[in-house]
C-alpha cells in the first residue's frame, strides 16, 4: 500500500496535467501574445506543493521551500503560465529526490548533527555537576529519535512509552532494547520532576553512552 506522502504526489503530477489542459493563447496589443491558465487550480496546486515540502521538512528555511518562494515571484512582462512552469520543474525534482531516498537522507544527516551538539551539551553540563539538566537534554534527544523512528514505520507519534511499545511490535527493536528505552526514560522523567534523588551521575554517564549507540544502531 502506498503511503500518503507518494499519493500526494501522484495527486499533484495529474493537477499538473489538468492545469497544463487550461493553457489558453491569447493576445495583449500591449504585452503581446501571452498563456494564460486557470488561476484558482494553479493557487490550489501551489498551495498543495508548499504542505508538501513542509510535510518533509518541517523547516520553511528548506532548500526546496526557499527556492518554491523565489521562483513564485511574477516578474516584469511574465504570466502566471511562466511561474507555474518554474514551480512544476521544482516539483519534478522533489519528486525525483524522494522517490530516491535522497531527502531522507538529507534529513538524518541534519538530526544526526543535532543529535550530536545535544548530547555534547548533555556531556558538558554533566561534567559541570548539572546532571538534572544533563538527563533532560538527553531525555530530548532519545525521545526525537524515537519519533524519528516512526516517521521511517509510517507510525503514529505519542508519548515515549506508547512509541517505544510500537516500535517494538513493528519489529525495529527486540524486547531488551525496549526495556533499555524505558530504564532512560524513567531516568528522564526523574529528572524532569527534579528528583535528582532517583540517580546518580554515572547514571547519567551511562544514560548519554547508551543514547549514543542506540543512534549508531538505529538511525545510521
Amino acid at each position: 500500500m502506498k503511503n500518503k506522502i507518494s499519493l500526494r504526489f501522484e495527486d499533484l503530477l495529474q493537477e499538473i496535467n489538468t492545469i497544463e489542459s487550461s493553457k489558453i493563447k491569447k493576445e495583449n496589443s500591449y504585452f503581446g501574445s501571452y498563456i494564460e491558465i486557470n488561476n484558482e487550480l494553479h493557487k490550489k496546486w501551489e498551495l498543495n506543493l508548499k504542505n508538501l515540502i513542509l510535510l518533509l521538512n518541517s523547516n520553511p528555511d528548506s532548500m526546496y521551500y526557499s527556492e518554491l518562494v523565489k521562483i513564485s515571484e511574477l516578474k516584469s512582462h511574465e504570466d502566471h503560465a511562466d511561474i507555474f512552469d518554474r514551480q512544476k520543474a521544482l516539483f519534478l525534482a522533489l519528486k525525483d529526490d524522494y522517490e530516491k531516498g535522497l531527502l531522507s537522507s538529507i534529513k538524518s544527516l541534519i538530526e544526526a548533527d543535532v543529535f550530536d551538539t545535544e548530547l555534547e551539551q548533555a556531556k558538558e553540563l554533566l561534567s559541570n555537576k548539572y546532571k538534572l539538566a544533563a538527563a533532560v537534554i538527553a531525555g530530548v534527544v532519545l525521545e526525537t529519535a524515537l519519533r524519528s523512528l516512526c516517521d521511517k514505520e509510517k507510525i503514529p507519534h505519542g508519548k515515549l512509552t506508547k512509541m517505544n511499545d510500537d516500535l517494538t511490535k513493528a519489529g525495529v527493536y527486540n524486547k531488551f532494547q525496549q526495556k533499555s528505552i524505558t530504564a532512560l526514560a524513567d531516568i528522564r522523567n526523574s529528572a524532569a520532576h527534579g528528583k535528582d534523588i532517583e540517580f546518580t551521575h554515572e547514571n547519567v554517564e551511562n544514560m548519554i553512552r547508551d543514547i549514543e549507540s542506540f543512534l549508531a544502531t538505529y538511525l545510521n
